[in-house]
């Protein structure tokens, strides 16, 4: 059992609970149980109402108090949210009742007055005692944050994020949330005297045990599992031009950085959404510049510090497609022989051999739709604002493109992916006449099949490992995209085994 952490807090105003809860709920998820203890009127009603208007991302949300009701769920977009209030509870064998034994799975439970059941309460969790501090002012409050179990971690990393925003100048921000994405990392705006920002909290962690070859998967796939790379990237692309966010404060062993806010202007548009086609032009001319460059696999990170990108090698790529035996053919009951496996590799070994001597580039490995942001009052290809590019190898060219043309969020018709390809191959072919077209093709198909069957196990994954359903129903899109890169003649192979093995996705959910 872990040892408990606690710090304390002063709060001398009800904004500043607020902050002391959003913060909070940077850090927090489904699962975890946050007790508010303190005497009446203590403010723990105030701080479960701040932290559920955050995560409801409207600071006019309505949370009445559950004094009377005992219980409230709310359906937030993060997660549930379930509000308890136990004033009104005699002992612990009424929490059966009122469905708070056990507490609901998948939910993040706050609840009031922990100590009318303390023998109820979670091993793990997180207490924070609230107490008034009348000399300091009639609103104002102190508390006593305390990490219990595994939630001591969480209880230390919220101290350390405390400081970061103090040291950074920014401890007095309205915090906004922003929306995730699939990864651990969480990100909020900061409204403060500096303008908007952004904070990311990333915390150092490997993805999955070491199975892959005495390797977790991020590191055998190359996947960041800190926030250097982002950092040494986002300064590298800024120094050649291109619109990744500025770095203004790090703590690059926490894992915390503030960022340039580059806003929200999609390059989609619509329900369901759409590719805006001036925008993707853009995008694709973005990545015609990039790799007409000649980039460099070391960059600096901080003063005699540098970062080399991964190269996205075979061993890489081939870990990759394996999440296709891994997860996907098992989420679909499917067992293969012996010969069938082996052919899987033969085939891959064969198709990435092709590419072997393929000339090398950066590769941001998530150039789609969520992770690019339209910068209008920039020009040129200025206007594409990058973000999630901590992941970055040097690999084939036709990565990015495949990411763009073929986005497993949405739908990019064939006649769209056709015409912004024809784009890409001009401006290639003009600041480079030697460009060869063929060869690109047909490392662009190989690149789609590789990245599509990747993504058709990552879903799964995020389904079974993860419990992410929501992810299941892009793979039928990603199945589609795959059917276009086997009409490709080098993908033969591949896609008789395919029609063989793998059964159609048909999840839409």
């Amino acid at each position: 059992m872990n040892e408990p952490f606690s710090f304390s807090v002063a709060l001398p105003n009800e904004t500043a609970t607020a902050e002391l809860m959003a913060d909070l709920a940077l850090l927090a998820g489904p699962g975890d149980t946050i007790t508010l203890s303190g005497d009446l009127g203590a403010g723990k009603t105030t701080a479960a109402r701040a932290m559920i208007r955050y995560l409801a991302g409207d600071d006019d949300y309505e949370v009445p108090s559950p004094t009377f009701t005992l219980t409230q769920t709310y359906d937030l977009p993060p997660f549930p949210v379930l509000h308890a209030d136990l004033y009104r509870i005699a002992d612990a064998s009424e929490l059966e009742e009122i469905g708070l034994s056990p507490l609901p799975e998948g939910t993040l439970s706050l609840i009031e007055w922990p100590e009318r059941a303390p023998e109820a309460m979670p091993e793990e969790r997180i207490d924070i005692a609230f107490s008034h501090r009348p000399s300091l002012g009639s609103s104002a409050r102190a508390a006593e944050i305390t990490g219990y179990g595994k939630a001591a971690a969480k209880v230390e990393r919220l101290a350390a994020l405390r400081r970061f925003l103090n040291l950074s100048g920014e401890g007095n921000a309205v915090r906004k949330r922003m929306a995730g994405d699939a990864s651990t990392r969480s990100y909020a705006r900061l409204m403060g005297d500096n303008g908007s920002r952004v904070l990311m909290n990333s915390p150092p962690r490997p993805d999955g045990p070491a199975i892959h070859n005495g390797k977790s998967y991020s590191a055998a796939v190359h996947l960041a599992e800190d926030v250097r790379p982002f950092v040494a990237l986002a300064n590298g692309l800024r120094q050649y031009g291109f619109s990744a966010p500025a770095v203004y404060h790090a703590d690059l062993e926490a894992g915390f950085l503030l960022l340039e806010d580059l806003g929200g202007a999609s390059f989609v548009q619509g329900s369901p959404p759409e590719p805006i086609i001036e925008r993707y032009q853009v995008a694709t001319a973005m990545l015609a510049a990039l790799h007409g460059i000649d980039l460099p696999d070391t960059l600096s990170l901080a003063p005699k510090i540098t970062y080399t990108i991964p190269e996205f090698d075979f061993d890489a790529m081939m870990t990759e497609v394996g999440l296709m035996l891994d997860w996907y053919l098992p989420d679909h009951d499917v067992t293969l022989s012996g010969m069938m496996h082996a052919d899987f590799l033969v085939i891959w070994k064969d198709l990435l051999g092709r590419i072997e001597t393929a000339r090398k580039t950066w590769v941001l490995r998530d150039f789609h739709s969520p992770n690019l942001i339209w910068l209008g009052g920039r020009e040129g290809i200025s206007r594409v604002g990058l973000l999630d590019f901590q992941d970055a190898v040097m690999g084939p060219e036709a990565y990015d493109l495949v990411s763009l043309l073929q986005d497993a969020r949405i739908d990019v018709p064939d006649a769209i992916e056709l015409s912004l390809l024809g784009r890409y191959v001009a401006a290639r072919r003009e600041a480079d006449p030697a460009f060869d077209a063929a060869t690109f093709a047909e490392t662009y198909a190989i690149m789609s099949a590789q990245r599509n069957t990747r993504l058709l196990g990552t879903f799964a994954r995020l389904n079974r490992r993860d419990g992410k359903p929501q992810y299941l129903k892009h793979q039928p899109r990603i199945w589609d995209y795959l059917q276009r890169a086997f009409a490709h003649p080098t993908l033969e192979s591949l896609k008789d085994w395919f029609t063989a093995n793998v059964p159609k996705p048909t999840a839409r959910i």
